[in-house]
């Protein structure tokens, strides 16, 4: 009898035993229920109207923008002129006067395989003033184009700015579709966050360089009247041999300047500005990031530096989500998450954005710092000081959904979705800052997910899913 009360006891300890395991392991968030109709992602095709050139000879196209400057009052003007070099001035004003200015820039070209690139045209406009309309003019005679761009307010605590967030873009039927939402979405993006993955050139065969082209003409609409703010993915290594040589990101790097010297980097992979209420980071996931590297060492440098009484958003951008609750590309960012995670903490940073997992997530508040190999203290825990991590790598690109996810969902999962679209993060004071997501099938002011963020250095208090 004995026996078989202590077999019973054991037996229940296993049972409550797992059942508590169950509650700390599948306690997330929510999955969406929203089931995205499955077809097929299809790249628009070359003669597609969204990548047409403009008319004229040596006419520019490709024409985009990002910031040129860590405070904001510059802007980098990046053209192609495919037959010639060409003019290589910009010529702007400020709307409402006929006072026009030159700046002049440099040109630039590169081989790939059997591909010889147009030329890539880079022009810094310096000592602008805030918050302020410019027009700029590019090219010459009855081929030059005329855009447009609004530089953001000065910096300060309490200044409200709205950026979009994309990422994984690439150029199909899907791509052409967020980038059209985001356009149309009435919340109205300034500037645009991206977190890799550009033109995905290198999923055509000798990594097609056209596909770089194509793009630029494509996001031209968008890029040339407000700036991209530029990370790298692993789609941007473009990683092929070439006579003599094998060199990573060679297409990016030509094409999409940054002003990585501003903020002391020795790369432009990575490097930070301040714009508006925020201090943006951004990081490589392909680049070394190990003790004693040039990125390291930088970050190390650079995060002591954020004053978040004057830019109390802090906000960073990498590849490679460090949370991910999907199959695809599962724990790819552990390494990195290892070295700069307890900085993050440290630090307070305010929302991690990446890529990589071509889907929607978004985490819980949480970190995974405290294990020191013996404690036992390797899972992922509640932590009002961690960023929220968000995956946004759902842009539309020709590899398509992934639709395959961790089940049960993890703790530290708040929301997740297999589906494309583009997200929002209005910032409205030093305090509040409003997050959205919008898939591409809704309307263009539905949210499929949203959240308040309260901010970690003025107002860190509790805004899980829980508490909501």
């Amino acid at each position: 009898m004995r026996a078989k009360m202590g077999s019973f006891a054991a037996f229940s300890l296993l049972v409550l035993g797992l059942v508590f395991n169950i509650a700390v392991l599948c306690n997330g968030g929510k999955t969406s229920s929203y089931v995205r109709k499955m077809e097929k992602t299809v790249d628009m095709p070359l003669n597609s109207d969204v990548f047409g050139a403009p008319e004229g000879y040596n006419a520019p196209q490709q024409v985009h923008i990002t910031q040129g400057d860590h405070e904001g009052k510059a802007v980098i003007v990046s053209w192609v002129t495919p037959d010639e070099p060409g003019s290589n001035t910009v010529i702007y004003w400020k709307e409402n006067t006929e006072y026009k200015k030159k700046a002049e820039g440099k040109v630039y070209t590169y081989k790939f395989y059997n591909y010889n690139s147009g030329y890539i045209h880079h022009c810094t406009i310096k000592s602008l003033e805030f918050d302020t309309k410019y027009y700029y003019e590019v090219g010459a005679g009855h081929t030059m184009r005329k855009f447009w761009f609004v530089t953001p307010p000065a910096v300060g605590p309490d200044v409200p700015y709205t950026f979009g967030v994309i990422g994984d873009l690439g150029q199909s039927y899907d791509s052409n579709m967020t980038l059209t939402h985001y356009e149309l979405n009435p919340q109205k993006g300034q500037s645009v966050l991206f977190v890799g993955d550009l033109s995905y050139a290198d999923n055509y065969p000798n990594h097609d360089n056209v596909r770089w082209d194509t793009w630029g003409r494509f996001t031209e609409r968008s890029a040339a009247y407000q700036p991209w703010i530029w990370a790298a993915g692993n789609h941007e290594m473009d990683f092929a041999p070439e006579i003599g040589e094998i060199k990573p990101f060679k297409p990016f790097t030509h094409r999409y300047h940054v002003p990585y010297r501003a903020s002391n980097s020795t790369a432009p992979l990575w490097y930070s500005i301040k714009r508006a209420s925020a201090y943006i980071i951004v990081l490589s996931s392909y680049s070394a990031y190990g003790k004693y590297t040039p990125q390291y060492t930088w970050l190390e440098q650079e995060l002591p530096k954020v004053n978040r009484t004057e830019t109390p958003w802090l906000i960073v951008l990498v590849h490679s989500p460090w949370y991910n609750s999907y199959n695809y590309h599962f724990m790819e960012g552990e390494s990195m998450r290892v070295m700069f995670e307890q900085w993050f903490v440290q630090y307070k940073v305010d929302v991690v954005f990446s890529g990589h997992v071509h889907a929607y997530e978004r985490s819980e508040r949480v970190s995974n710092i405290a294990y020191n190999i013996v404690n036992g203290l390797c899972v992922p825990v509640k932590d009002q000081s961690a960023p929220v991590y968000i995956i946004i790598g759902d842009g539309g690109n020709i590899e398509g959904l992934a639709t395959s996810m961790i089940d049960p969902q993890p703790a530290y999962s708040a929301y997740r979705e297999a589906s494309f679209g583009h997200a929002t993060f209005s910032i409205k004071n030093r305090t509040h800052a409003y997050y959205s997501w919008h898939r591409n099938q809704d309307g263009y002011a539905v949210e499929a997910d949203s959240m308040w963020f309260f901010n970690r250095y003025w107002n860190p208090v509790n805004e899980s899913s829980e508490s909501q």
